[in-house]
């Protein structure tokens, strides 16, 4: 079973799916709100919107491709000028709650109101209409989907039970396409640190850089050998650094070489298997 083969656009192998996470210093904020009188943690988020972004945007400008932005509404509402240039790449921009909420620890209702005003936000402040979704620090309910879905979302990018897309029953209220990502293939959990709020808990990395791009790598490999969808999530804060930002480049390179790899974004991930579901492919 492990064995069989997605079925990709034009006769590709596998496909990869380039994801950014703008948590800007609303990441830190959620993990500790007295944060939000520490400049130096708070400037960490912030480097990654001052700094970091156009070096990810300059990478994948460079090799023509186009990511999917996962976007908290408020970070859309202080960064607007950031989001216009996102948009004016060709990037598309999705949802990822609206103040960085640990969607979890939320009512059913409470969920609703967060994802209402984080589609408003996105649409008000970057005139898109959102189609996916990512949960800020990667807790949700069976109720968080259902808010998704019920706001207009179409996708999920959350789980991580497959290694491709697949529609997840929402028990009753229909079903939502998800599409997974896995932690090896995140920057933060190798690269993000602070002392106080203490992140990690029990402190000890970042990590070494050249280990880090050999694992990716190596997952890359093995997505591409079994003909899967490979799922990156970075976040400028972490990976735009005048360092970092090498591993990026070369691990999108690495990709690029393989030479039979759909690119895709969410929004074009979801079109496809909704046009495959309805037998039209």
């Amino acid at each position: 079973m492990y064995r069989e083969k997605t079925v990709w656009p034009q006769e590709k192998k596998c496909a990869a799916m380039i994801t950014v996470n703008l948590n800007a210093e609303l990441f830190w904020l959620q993990l500790e709100p007295k944060s939000i009188n520490m400049p130096k943690t708070l400037s960490m988020g912030q480097y990654g919107m001052h700094r970091g972004l156009e070096r990810v945007l300059d990478a994948l400008a460079a090799r023509g491709l186009k990511a999917t932005f996962f976007t908290p509404g408020r970070v859309a509402e202080m960064y607007p000028e950031k989001l216009a240039l996102v948009k004016e790449q060709g990037h598309e921009i999705a949802a990822l709650g609206y103040a960085h909420e640990n969607m979890a620890l939320l009512t059913p209702t409470e969920q609703s109101e967060a994802m209402k005003k984080s589609v408003d936000a996105i649409r008000s402040c970057c005139g898109v209409e959102p189609r996916g979704f990512r949960s800020p620090e990667g807790e949700l309910t069976l109720d968080t989907l259902r808010a998704a879905r019920a706001a207009g979302l179409t996708y999920s990018s959350n789980l991580s039970d497959d290694d491709r897309p697949y529609y997840k029953d929402l028990g009753g209220d229909g079903t939502l396409l998800e599409i997974p990502i896995h932690w090896a293939m995140y920057d933060l959990p190798y690269f993000a640190f602070n002392y106080a709020p203490a992140f990690p808990a029990g402190q000890g990395r970042i990590a070494n850089y050249t280990g880090v791009l050999q694992n990716w790598k190596d997952e890359f490999d093995g997505y591409h050998e079994y003909g899967l969808c490979y799922v990156l999530q970075v976040d400028p804060q972490t990976i735009g650094n005048p360092g970092r930002i090498g591993i990026f480049e070369e691990l999108l390179d690495h990709i690029q070489a393989a030479g039979d790899v759909w690119f895709a974004t969410g929004s074009e991930m979801e079109e496809y298997c909704r046009t495959r579901r309805n037998g039209a492919v």
